[in-house]
């Protein structure tokens, strides 16, 4: 992709998040939105391949009707209260029809289909920032919006979020789509807490955005998106799948790696909203994500490739590790001692 083309997109980007995260009206919200969703478009498809199309043309699709379904939501809600303030959104039909055009968004159960298809279509850097960046400005209208939204109806997607995202990632051999299931069980996580106690969704999202954007860069470095050639990272890079390993489990959520602290945090919030099923629930169905970050750590460093004859083993790379794979790698595994830090201030 031209060097230009590509600059204006990723400043689209910015552009768009920026004017999200500033604003207070629905109609700039949804201004930043379409920005967003009009940048990111070109680096999907930049490949030309027909899978790159498709997913760009999904995501199109999906991102245009929770457009839609957006602005229909904040024009009921004016509608009835005169009010085109975000954080005045008091109308409850207009909540409900906001709350499913946010899960559209951001691919909650039941709207999570185009999610992995998209991912699985698209470059692996393109598929970091669909994860992480594409996913910050619907999190802060939620945030913004936390206190009108229904508990019982985000509950459950939560629930079910993580249910699905466990299951359907357990059968899959492509390393995005796994990744692509694991985002929508972290999401599960974040939508359980919203109404109780949103700077928790917030931590859980920062956490959660700096863990995945380890493992993609690691993955883009070692040029890998299926599990057969993961197999093969081990003798390349070994310092770098001993990484990925550690911050894959830092994923999972064990102790007494990074991703345990948002996990830990929000089981002790739902405790005390004295909705402590909920939380045996999402904290059990978290065990299905387990096993597929298992499976990727257990192929990343354990599994070696049969080889029939014997030679010599390439045990460096003339390639060193990038300064920004090590820094990230080095927070999303050793974070969880700052977290009496952090609890005062949740």
């Amino acid at each position: 992709m031209n060097p230009q083309a590509k600059l204006i997109f990723i400043s689209s980007l910015l552009l768009g998040t920026t004017i999200v995260i500033s604003s207070n009206h629905w109609i700039t919200a949804w201004a930043g939105l379409e920005i967003n969703t009009l940048a990111i478009l070109p680096l999907i498809s930049k490949s030309h391949h027909p899978r790159a199309i498709e997913a760009a043309t999904k995501y199109f699709l999906t991102q245009a009707t929770a457009s839609a379904l957006l602005l229909f939501s904040s024009m009921t809600n004016a509608w009835h209260t005169g009010q085109w303030d975000i954080t005045q959104m008091t109308h409850p039909t207009s909540c409900l029809i906001l709350t499913s055009a946010l899960a559209m968004k951001l691919g909650l159960v039941p709207f999570h289909f185009w999610f992995p298809e998209v991912l699985q279509g698209s470059p692996l850097i393109t598929g970091l920032l669909l994860s992480t960046a594409m996913k910050l400005p619907p999190i802060t209208l939620l945030y913004m919006t936390a206190q009108s939204l229904n508990p019982t109806l985000l509950t459950g997607m939560a629930i079910l979020s993580a249910a699905l995202g466990g299951w359907m990632g357990l059968n899959q051999t492509q390393v995005r789509k796994i990744l692509a299931f694991s985002s929508i069980s972290h999401l599960g996580w974040m939508a359980i807490i919203l109404v109780y106690n949103p700077k928790l969704t917030l931590l859980n999202f920062y956490l959660y955005t700096l863990m995945t954007a380890a493992i993609f860069l690691t993955l883009n470095s070692t040029n890998t998106t299926k599990l057969s050639t993961l197999m093969t990272s081990w003798t390349k890079a070994p310092a770098l799948s001993a990484m990925l390993m550690l911050t894959l489990l830092s994923l999972a959520g064990l102790p007494p790696l990074t991703g345990f602290l948002p996990k830990w945090l929000i089981i002790q919030e739902l405790t005390k909203q004295e909705m402590t099923p909920a939380a045996t629930i999402i904290a059990l169905l978290s065990l299905l994500g387990l096993f597929f970050y298992l499976r990727l750590a257990y192929c990343a460093t354990i599994t070696l490739p049969p080889h029939s004859t014997n030679h010599m083993k390439q045990w460096h790379t003339n390639k060193p590790i990038p300064s920004s794979i090590a820094i990230l790698t080095v927070l999303s595994t050793t974070l969880l001692p700052l977290s009496p830090m952090i609890s005062p201030t949740i």
